[in-house]
């Protein structure tokens, strides 16, 4: 079962990609991560884009806390928004959203990084859907992960399959 975004998590998406978008025009690549996370900030309010900043989720293990970890910004509760500086986005920085995501039960995430020359090729929507068991569930069933940037007509997609451990690959 495909779990996609509403029109209200992708208009929010949309917004945040342009307030993004202004970011980037204005400081350009180059600044630490927390320049453009600041800056972010300030356009966001000068939008009126609702959000939270550096919202703590809490991680648990085996019906445990054991720690805890950190969404850059939450928009409006519903949207996840992970910024990044750095010269080309790492294995880890996807599957890092994704673990936001289960984590949240949201849909969509996006994923920033503002050390490159066009925006647009530093900004990935990562959407989780779930094919087998409940959303939000972690335990035993398979995730479907499309990775995808769309703004303003312009859309690349990547999909992927993740069969998470004690799961099997059948019923797909």
């Amino acid at each position: 079962m495909m779990r996609e975004p509403d029109k209200e998590v992708d208009d929010l998406a949309s917004a945040v990609i342009g307030a993004a978008i202004e970011v980037h025009r204005v400081l350009g690549p180059g600044y630490l991560e927390s320049v453009y996370e600041e800056a972010l900030v300030i356009e966001l309010q000068l939008r009126g884009i609702a959000f939270e900043r550096q919202n703590p989720v809490s991680v648990e293990y085996k019906g445990r806390a054991v720690g805890e970890g950190r969404l850059d910004l939450l928009i409006a509760g519903k949207l996840i928004v992970e910024l990044k500086a750095v010269d080309a986005l790492a294995p880890i920085h996807t599957p890092q959203v994704i673990t936001y995501l289960k984590t949240t039960n949201l849909p969509l995430g996006l994923l920033i990084n503002f050390n490159v020359p066009l925006l647009k090729h530093g900004i990935k929507r990562v959407i989780l859907s779930s094919r087998l068991g409940a959303p939000g569930a972690l335990g035993g069933s398979i995730r479907h992960v499309r990775v995808s940037t769309r703004y303003r007509g312009y859309s690349w997609k990547i999909g992927l399959s993740q069969a998470l451990p004690g799961s099997s690959r059948s019923g797909l």
